[in-house]
């Protein structure tokens, strides 16, 4: 501190001193943190907010307009994708750009661009929070201004994304009591009964469920097991063979849940006898309304078991029925010694293993279903 018999220096040691600080400001502003995409592409970013403007607004035009004429099959199917929007009640439509070099060209330069972009939607009267899914688009500069090539050109790479129901074909939607169906146009039949079947479901959830939760629910039926995989960002569909139905969302406790979906196996879930379904709409739903009181550091066993006994709660099955794997593995001397783990939950590690998973939970937090 000054006046406390500090030395000044010389005049040649001040002037070292500023060539230091100098030299360290220099080095400090090279570290400095890179602005954001959208700051360092502001005319990509205005082509986004112009393309979600038109969503929200249902101006066709101007959501043709983000997309470069070049490729008239994909302009084609933007303007299938867009009039099946106009159906749905969508609100806070809007998108984000999130990086420019996300995945391999076929062709780089300056007038073409491999972005990743995050959208952000809800549907209004089910959503509290914004859905987030990810897009890898090619987008190109023609005449100064960058429009949309293709939403494809990634997957080559392995970079995925996450396909809305609207890009894989027309859409219809059911609207329940309590639940909102989307799926495939010409399946109505098959929409009104997922409806029908959730509307019963959420009132026992509700029952089994004290905590608050907003009652509704949003179910997305695709018409095949590959558009199942891409509504959950995955391009392996014989990740999901036999499993009936999955529900997306990230748990964490916060004030209001994300914006959960389930989403239906088409050919696993049509398998399924009528109190089958019962239960695994139960199941998902029991998923939807706890999701506020789960966190990353919940077991999956606890999580996936009272979802198990919701489901199975005032159902009369006996343990053979509602767990055949497991009795298998006991009257064959392999019964469990420990609760599953947290990978025994994952899809990939074979029918047979996930099912002794879900079957152990069940009775881990059950008596027995009989007595639930």
């Amino acid at each position: 501190m000054a006046g406390q018999g500090v030395r000044r220096p010389s005049r040649a040691t001040a002037a070292g001193s500023a060539v230091l600080l100098t030299a360290l400001l220099a080095g400090a502003t090279g570290c400095a943190k890179e602005p954001p995409p959208r700051a360092r592409f502001p005319e990509v970013q205005r082509m986004l907010d112009a393309r979600a403007r038109a969503v929200r607004q249902h101006d066709e035009a101007a959501f043709l307009a983000s997309v470069d004429p070049v490729r008239p099959g994909y302009r084609d199917r933007q303007r299938r994708a867009f009039r099946t929007l106009k159906g749905l009640p969508l609100t806070g439509w809007r998108y984000d750009l999130v990086a420019t070099d996300a995945f391999p060209l076929a062709s780089g330069g300056g007038d073409a661009m491999a972005a990743k972009v995050e959208l952000r939607y809800r549907l209004k009267g089910f959503d509290a929070e914004p859905v987030t899914s990810v897009e890898y688009l090619t987008l190109t500069r023609t005449d100064g201004r960058w429009r949309i090539v293709s939403d494809s050109d990634a997957a080559g790479s392995g970079h995925t994304g996450t396909r809305q129901l609207w890009d894989q074909g027309p859409v219809a939607a059911v609207r329940g009591r309590h639940a909102l169906v989307l799926g495939a146009a010409g399946d109505r039949g098959r929409l009104k009964d997922l409806a029908r079947r959730a509307d019963a479901a959420v009132p026992a959830v509700t029952a089994a469920w004290k905590g608050r939760w907003s009652g509704q629910v949003v179910i997305e039926a695709p018409g095949s097991v590959a558009g199942m995989a891409q509504l959950l960002g995955s391009g392996d569909a014989s990740a999901y063979a036999g499993i009936a139905a999955v529900t997306t969302g990230e748990a964490g406790a916060q004030a209001k849940a994300p914006a959960d979906r389930v989403i239906v196996n088409p050919e696993a879930y049509a398998d399924l006898n009528d109190a089958g379904r019962a239960v695994v709409l139960s199941h998902e739903i029991t998923h939807v309304a706890t999701r506020t009181a789960t966190t990353g550091d919940t077991p999956l066993w606890l999580s996936e078991g009272f979802a198990d006994w919701v489901a199975y709660r005032g159902r009369r099955h006996a343990a053979a029925a509602a767990a055949p794997e497991l009795s298998r593995a006991v009257a064959t001397g392999h019964a469990p010694r420990q609760l599953p783990a947290d990978g025994d939950f994952g899809f990939t590690g074979g029918a047979d293993r996930l099912a002794k998973a879900y079957e152990s939970c069940l009775l881990y937090t059950s008596p027995s279903p009989r007595d639930a």
